[in-house]
């Protein structure tokens, strides 16, 4: 059940736990977005470019311009042979390709590893960083890293037993984690939508001495029920653990899962982002 309303012309649908509370912030906003925009958004593990369809489109529709690079591994590509370094460089070359300028780079997830050494390589391009549930590494720290003990070990059992080096997460982990607020039903068809992940880029220690001298405008957005990472832990997780690691940084809180929200609640996600991105 949604909630729907319409406003500067775009139409806005909201689950019916949501719209008591969305329904009439956003109507009381003077504009839809006070300036507009150019985002380059950046998915995560187990994910591709239709992660961000609903989300993108909300964006458009508020005047913003959005592209959506897909890196190496993912998507079509049958090769999961990558490295981090391969992923960094298809989406540095997707932006100078086209030539983007003052952009508000956006990394979910593991994602975010890729918004750190993009902005190393063309930090004249960025605007602003925004870091959605997303890592922030520090310098010669990988992605494997941040894991608890439990699931470092399950990860590396994953992994040693494929056949191509990548890691398909077991749909019970899948469903208690990445999509702790969907039905049963939502939950399955999101995981039927997965593929395996390149195990490799996750398990490389990344160089980000640079990222953080960087001056670059920086925000984090924590939707509160995302579970992939331990919660109200001081050694793991999301916010304020790897949050904190940003400095001075803009911070940005809904309420959400990993995975479903994108897809259940669009609307609220892209405002969150143009929350997050605009001056």
């Amino acid at each position: 059940m949604y909630h729907y309303y319409r406003q500067d012309g775009v139409r806005w649908a909201y689950p019916l736990p949501y719209a008591n509370v969305y329904s009439p912030y956003y109507r009381l906003l003077p504009r839809l977005s006070e300036q507009s925009l150019t985002f380059v958004l950046v998915h995560g593990a187990w994910a591709d470019t239709s992660f961000w369809d609903g989300i993108a489109a909300e964006l458009r529709q508020m005047g913003h311009t959005v592209y959506v690079p897909e890196y190496p591994g993912h998507g079509t590509d049958p090769n999961k042979n990558v490295t981090h370094a391969m992923l960094t460089k298809s989406i540095v070359d997707y932006m100078t390709a086209r030539d983007l300028q003052d952009v508000v780079l956006v990394g979910h997830s593991f994602g975010g590893t890729l918004v750190q050494t993009t902005a190393q390589q063309i930090p004249d391009r960025l605007k602003r960083l925004v870091f959605w549930n997303a890592f922030v590494l520090n310098d010669g720290e990988m992605v494997a890293d941040e894991f608890p003990p439990a699931s470092q070990a399950l990860f590396q059992q994953l992994r040693e037993h494929s056949p191509d080096d990548t890691i398909m997460l077991p749909f019970s982990v899948f469903r208690e984690t990445f999509v702790n607020l969907a039905s049963l039903g939502m939950a399955e068809y999101i995981y039927s939508q997965i593929s395996p992940e390149p195990a490799k880029p996750s398990y490389e220690k990344l160089d980000l001495k640079k990222f953080y001298t960087l001056a670059t405008p920086r925000s984090y957005i924590y939707l509160t029920e995302d579970n992939v990472m331990p919660q109200f832990n001081s050694q793991y997780g999301w916010h304020p653990h790897m949050s904190n690691r940003l400095g001075l940084f803009r911070y940005i809180e809904g309420t959400g899962d990993h995975m479903t929200t994108a897809k259940t609640n669009p609307a609220m996600l892209a405002h969150k982002i143009y929350e997050a991105g605009r001056d």
